[in-house]
Formats: structure tokens, sequence, C-alpha cells
């Protein structure tokens, strides 16, 4: 068997008393993009900064095609791991040509062989025809494009991209993210993705980290993490949802929404114990009922439907999606029906 293109095995790293990174553990197989996912502090920069050699580990062990690159006794120096890295404000040289920006990275190579890497990457990145425009006359997405054709131009082992498209309006960070996934797909490149934005990562990844306060929730394919979270905080990062409280017995959580059939991804629920149930916004359908226990306390339009946020009898928000052509006014007592064919999943409250 080959060894993966990176492996990160129990990665530790601290900040004084902040525990940035806890026993982080991945892998990379070639040609693969696997994203990264959390919320602003959660340690995804750390572990990308530390994977690149820009931060020394205090403890675990980081490979790069079978070759120890980080470990707490011995590191790696960053010019030779042969690993690029692309930086959310892309870092570009203002006063270098796009042409001269991208030849920084092919300092090694001299005379024609660094012209023709350089032309191969520009006609990669389509734009050949801007070599010698300066970064300010150019659109924040060709600025992006030239940041990731001079990672790109010296051949790297594997990528690293640490929230590319976050300076970019929605239109454009969707068109670029479509062009950079097919420019890695095209090289077979090694990609980490770091990203908060839960609708990059399923478009682009082949595989979801979930990160956590430095640890690692669960990894696995955009299907199987959305179907099946191992978590409550995985559910909330991948999905829009709620978590309703109820108490677990023989495989039924009961509480505001009545008697729920349930499941857990992880280990079986305990008998008689608290849990949380994800809650989708198409999982229920609120009925107007003046005996109704629940009340809809606000709406929210979306184009296509209306989002109903329905407070249960404990002051709970369950928010449910609703028909344009059926108004509910706020106030109005409702009674919550289920949508679903099979059980729930729950979570055991900690």
């Amino acid at each position: 068997m080959t060894s993966p293109v990176l492996s990160c095995r129990e990665v530790s790293k601290a900040f004084g008393a902040v525990q940035a990174v806890r026993r982080a553990t991945l892998h990379l197989e070639q040609g693969e993009i696997l994203a990264i996912l959390g919320d602003s502090g959660c340690g995804k920069t750390t572990l990308l900064r530390l994977i690149a050699g820009f931060e020394y580990l205090d403890s675990g062990v980081i490979e790069i095609l079978g070759q120890r690159v980080s470990q707490s006794t011995d590191h790696m120096a960053p010019e030779r791991r042969n690993v690029g890295m692309v930086f959310q404000e892309y870092a570009l040289f203002p006063h270098l040509t796009v042409g001269q920006n991208v030849e920084f990275g092919l300092r090694k190579l001299r005379g024609e062989l660094r012209q023709e890497r350089l032309r191969q990457v520009l006609d990669l990145v389509q734009l050949a025809r801007l070599e010698h425009s300066y970064p300010h006359e150019l659109s924040g997405g060709q600025q992006q494009r030239v940041a990731l054709a001079r990672t790109l131009a010296p051949r790297p082992v594997t990528m690293l991209l640490d929230e590319p498209f976050s300076n970019l309006d929605a239109q454009m960070a969707t068109r670029m993210r479509q062009q950079v996934e097919e420019i890695l797909r095209a090289g077979e490149i090694a990609t980490v993705l770091v990203t908060h934005n839960r609708q990059e990562a399923f478009a682009m990844a082949d595989r979801i980290a979930v990160m956590n306060a430095g640890h690692i929730d669960q990894i696995d394919t955009p299907a199987r993490i959305y179907s099946m979270p191992a978590t409550a905080f995985v559910a909330r990062m991948t999905r829009t949802c709620d978590l309703l409280p109820g108490r677990h017995s023989c495989g039924v959580a009961y509480g505001d929404a009545g008697a729920l059939p349930v499941t857990c991804p992880g280990s079986p629920l305990e008998e008689d114990t608290a849990v949380d149930v994800l809650v989708h916004l198409d999982d229920f359908r609120a009925v107007p009922d003046q005996d109704g226990s629940c009340v809809v306390r606000s709406s929210e339009y979306l184009g296509d439907r209306v989002v109903l946020y329905v407070q249960t009898p404990s002051g709970f928000t369950v928010r449910c999606s609703h028909p344009l052509d059926e108004q509910i006014e706020p106030a109005t007592r409702v009674t919550l029906h289920s949508r679903r064919n099979g059980p729930f999943i729950a979570f055991q409250r900690e």
C-alpha cells in the first residue's frame, strides 16, 4: 500500500493556556480534497499552519509522503516540505506584475524552463493575457487565481487553502470555487481546504472534517456527515437545524412535540435519559389549533417558502418550513405534526 500524501496523528498545539488543536488525526490521499469545517477560533487555521511548518507542534506526528516532517523533537522547515499554501488575503506583491508574482515561486528554475512553467500555470488559471498587469488592476477573483498560480507553479505535493473565498461576494465566490476545484481536480492535487462555510465544504470536498474547539469531532463523506452526524455540534455545523429536548425510553423521545421515534448515530441511547432531538426545517408541519400547546412567534420570508419560528411549551424554538399560500400569523396557536417517515436522530445530553 502507498502512503497517504499527508498524515496527521494525534497532533496537539497550545498557545499558553489555550489548547488550539487537540489530538487531531487525519489523512489525505492523492487527488483528494478534504475540507476542515468549523467556527472562527476552533483551531482549523492553526492545524493548517502546523502542516505547512509555520508552527511547532507540542505532540503528535505529521508525515508527508511517508516522511516525518513534524514531531515534538524534530521540525522540518516549511521550504523543505513542498507544501503550497494560499492565504485568505492572497498576499500578492503589489509592485510585481502577475507574471512576476507567479515567477516568485519558480526561483529555483532558470531560463527557458522557468518561462515554460510560467506559461503552463498562467494558461491553467486562464490569466495568460494579464501576465503584465499589476494586482491593483485585477478583480478579486483574478487576484485569487494569481495566488493559486503562484502556489501551483513549483508543483507542491499538497495544497493548503485558508478561507480562500471569504473576501469575495457570494456570486463571485461560487464561480471561483468551481474554477479552483476544476484546476485542483485536473492536477490531481491533494488539497486541504479550511472554511467556516458549510456550502463551500459540501460543494468541493470528498471528505469533511468538522472541528470543534481544537478537536476533530467527525471526518466522513459529505453525504454521511450530513445524514449521520456524530455529535450535536456536527449537526449544527452541517445543516440548518434545531435541537428539541426530550426524555428517552425504549427508542422513543418524549417531549414538547409528543412521542418521537429516535435513533443515535453513535452508541445506543441509555434508558430514561435526557436527549436532544435533531429537527430539520422540513421535519414538522405547524397546524393552526386553538388548543395547541405551541405558538408561532415570528416568520421569515425566503422567496420560495416561509419559515415559522414556533415556541414550544418549554420555551424552545423550532423552525418549520411552511407554504407561501398558507399564511399563519404570529401569536397563532399551533400543533406540530411530524412529516418524517423514519426515526429522528437524537443525541444523549451531556
